[in-house]
């Protein structure tokens, strides 16, 4: 199959966004029926192809800091022309940034948490070897603020995630039988702060310490996730009792993953700021 065109890229770019948008704003919108659509504009592209390329677009979004549609999980082998063409749009599009802030500031009821969590574990995504094109050490981003890190911040999100992550440690603790070390639970973050490098304070079953960092988000389980200096100091002190539960899809079948270790080796991660001395 012959490389994708300018007006190619464009097309399916401009068509994602379409999808995203109503995706931000609550509105229902039909995959299917999009690329029904956006087919015969193409070069013979097969159904495969453009689920493809618009899971490049995700990671495209992902690179540059912003939410993405959770239905197309994001491959990050992605050529340059690609986030290109998605910079461009966000150039032309400059009332999208509005969508993007909103759906990292907005906030979420609370939601109905089931005393049975047997259904709210996944597994994990497998950690995968990025690869990509190289790429200059500036890249033009028109729009500055990372929405996919404000998400994160948001108080009330990570309120409820931990407050979800609290209950079903509880109920683990349960449901193997030991009540005693359940009620031994301690919800960090609310009682002392977030300096601690961790958010709750558990027990493995043979009653020693867990300490266990939640992350939560509405987007997907590939969504990345931040975390400080002082976070990842603390995993690599109590690498053997550390634990990531990541929260994903919020909104809505809110899901969860765990992974125990030190922060730098349960998932890529890149630096994101540094700290210079004179």
């Amino acid at each position: 199959m012959n490389d994708w065109s300018n007006l190619e890229v464009e097309l399916i770019v401009a068509d994602y966004f379409s999808m995203l948008s109503k995706e931000l704003s609550g509105q229902s919108y039909n995959k299917a029926e999009h690329r029904r659509k956006l087919l015969p504009l193409l070069n013979k592209r097969s159904d495969g192809s453009c689920e493809f390329k618009h899971q490049n677009i995700s990671a495209v979004l992902i690179n540059l800091g912003q939410p993405y549609i959770k239905g197309y999980l994001p491959r990050f082998n992605f050529q340059s022309m690609l986030e290109d063409k998605v910079i461009d749009y966000l150039i032309g599009h400059q009332s999208i940034e509005e969508q993007f802030k909103q759906f990292a500031d907005r906030e979420i009821g609370p939601l109905e948490i089931n005393s049975n969590f047997s259904q709210l574990i996944e597994e994990a995504p497998l950690i995968k070897n990025r690869v990509e094109e190289p790429v200059a050490a500036y890249t033009r981003n028109p729009i500055k603020t990372n929405y996919l890190e404000q998400e994160q911040q948001n108080r009330k999100l990570g309120f409820l995630g931990e407050e979800m992550a609290l209950k079903y440690e509880k109920w683990q603790l349960t449901i193997s039988g030991k009540e005693n070390l359940a009620d031994q639970v301690r919800w960090i973050s609310k009682e002392e702060g977030d300096g601690a490098g961790f958010d709750i304070l558990s027990r493995n079953l043979n009653g020693t310490d867990k300490y266990i960092e939640v992350k939560t988000t509405k987007l997907g389980k590939e969504t990345p996730f931040f975390f400080s200096r002082n976070e990842l100091l603390f995993s690599q002190s109590k690498s053997h009792d550390y634990h990531l539960y990541r929260l994903f899809n919020f909104e809505k079948d809110a899901k969860m993953f765990v992974k125990k270790g030190t922060l730098d080796t349960i998932c890529s991660s890149v630096p994101m700021t540094f700290k210079g001395y004179f």
